[in-house]
């Protein structure tokens, strides 16, 4: 009898400019697993994506991630030691208690895909 266990999901995030958001999610701390025919594996810890070679500009515009992290804090401040604000002319907002009981700070990379990243409260 089957079990359905799943073992993994990931989405795969579109890129406009492929080799940039690659350097991109490198230089936040992902790092770059595998690179085959467009589609970069990108992992840190047990966490991971797909970057694609890919963009259509509706879907990537409202293309949303949200990593879930143990120090929302430390997280910012890496993204801030990094420089990526400047190097790459994204957006990096403050981190904010939201709502939903989630310290978050949200993240552009240079295609414009939305990270949020959260911690629990």
């Amino acid at each position: 009898m089957s079990t359905l266990r799943v073992v993994e999901i990931k989405a795969f995030v579109p890129a406009r400019d492929y080799a940039l958001s690659k350097r991109f999610y490198q230089d936040i701390g992902f790092t770059l697993a595998s690179d085959t025919e467009g589609v970069a594996y990108f992992r840190h810890g047990q966490t991971s994506f797909l970057l694609q070679d890919y963009w259509v500009e509706e879907f990537g515009r409202s293309f949303v991630m949200h990593l879930l992290v143990e120090d929302v804090d430390a997280w910012r401040r890496a993204i801030d030691d990094a420089g990526v604000a400047q190097k790459y002319g994204v957006h990096v907002g403050p981190v904010e208690l939201q709502p939903w009981r989630m310290r978050d700070f949200v993240l552009f990379d240079p295609s414009g895909v939305l990270w949020r990243v959260a911690q629990s409260v």
